[in-house]
């Protein structure tokens, strides 16, 4: 035997004591943390996400103790709103933006709540310039199967079966809902515009997802919502020149709307109202909604109405765009709930 070889035995020996040491910490809880979920920061917060510039600063000047924090070039603003705990982040007009961002602050942020804020078009010709619009639940109807004529569609088969294609269209009591139609001097022509379903995938549905039309709001927030008796202006602030000429109300329930298109056309504005029964559109809150859904977090919406879409044949246009009434509005019932909020929590 070589002369070191009782050494290196002795060697061994403390290592194999060592390595059972460990081995042993860890089965007795020693084990080392685990990792955390939230890229950034990890203290409980309601999201508030905005699409334009002037909802967002409203909400912004009031929040306290506010840090910044630059991600992918996005600027979310964690801080204290009306007693609530938040992160604000601007996502810019459109459902793609209003996506990633919101995916986004998901990742970075402990997100308990989701709350979208901001402006919006108006769909039930019963609405006004400066009505603030709480629904019930966001859908987008142009998610669409664009077929060549108004017939139903039946490349699986079926006449409205497209199954084999991945997709599925949105129905109502079990049958397709109608294509859009223009109307013509001669009457109206069919679009081939039929609305689909959109595929969603969490925790609760994986590995085969599902296909949902809309995606409702929490009702623990809607009920609060209905609560409320904010204040709500005729003349907006920046030009109290210009008035509405109805007082502004506060309007909770229906179904809202939201697609990739500005709606300026008031043929479609009636198909949705008709057909879906719409209250409000916008660009961004239905797939603001469907990413609360896919992670599974409650959330709610208040949209403002700064015109009717298609607004040509709305009055009232001109109050919006040159006194600021609509954010402004919008941000007094996004505030009052907040602060309800944190007083019901107490």
């Amino acid at each position: 035997m070589p002369a070191h070889a009782p050494v290196l035995k002795m060697l061994r020996q403390a290592a194999c004591a060592l390595l059972a040491g460990a081995a042993l910490m860890a089965t007795a809880g020693a084990a080392p943390p685990a990792k955390s979920h939230c890229l950034s920061e990890c203290r409980p917060r309601i999201g508030i996400v905005s699409a334009f510039g002037a909802e967002a600063d409203i909400l912004l000047e009031q929040t306290q103790k506010k840090r910044d924090w630059k991600i992918n070039g996005n600027r979310f603003t964690t801080g204290e709103l009306r007693g609530n705990q938040v992160v604000i982040v601007l996502s810019g007009v459109s459902v793609v933006n209003a996506t990633m961002v919101t995916q986004l602050m998901m990742d970075h942020f402990h997100i308990e709540r989701l709350l979208m804020s901001g402006i919006a078009g108006g769909v039930n010709p019963a609405s006004h310039v400066g009505d603030v619009t709480v629904p019930e639940s966001w859908a987008m109807p142009m998610e669409v199967y664009w077929n060549g004529d108004g017939s139903l569609p039946s490349p699986c088969g079926a006449a409205g079966d497209v199954s084999c294609l991945g997709v599925k269209l949105a129905a109502d009591n079990g049958k397709p809902r109608p294509d859009f139609k223009f109307d013509t001097p001669n009457g109206p022509v069919s679009s081939g515009l039929f609305m689909r379903d959109n595929f969603v995938m969490n925790a609760s549905n994986a590995p085969q997802g599902e296909f949902r039309f809309e995606f409702q709001a929490d009702p623990e927030m809607l009920a609060l919502a209905r609560t409320l008796k904010p204040g709500l202006a005729k003349c907006g602030p920046k030009n109290p020149s210009l008035c509405v000429s109805v007082q502004p109300e506060l309007r909770v329930g229906g179904r809202g709307v939201s697609g990739s298109a500005f709606l300026a056309n008031p043929g479609y504005r009636a198909y949705l109202f008709d057909n879906l029964q719409a209250q409000v559109v916008d660009m961004e809150t239905g797939a603001f909604a469907q990413v609360a859904y896919a992670n599974r977090v409650p959330f709610i919406a208040f949209r403002s109405l700064s015109d009717l879409a298609g607004g040509n044949d709305f009055k009232d246009v001109g109050a919006f765009f040159g006194s600021g009434l609509a954010e402004t509005n919008e941000a007094n019932v996004t505030l009052a709930f907040l602060e309800a909020w944190s007083r019901r929590r107490r």
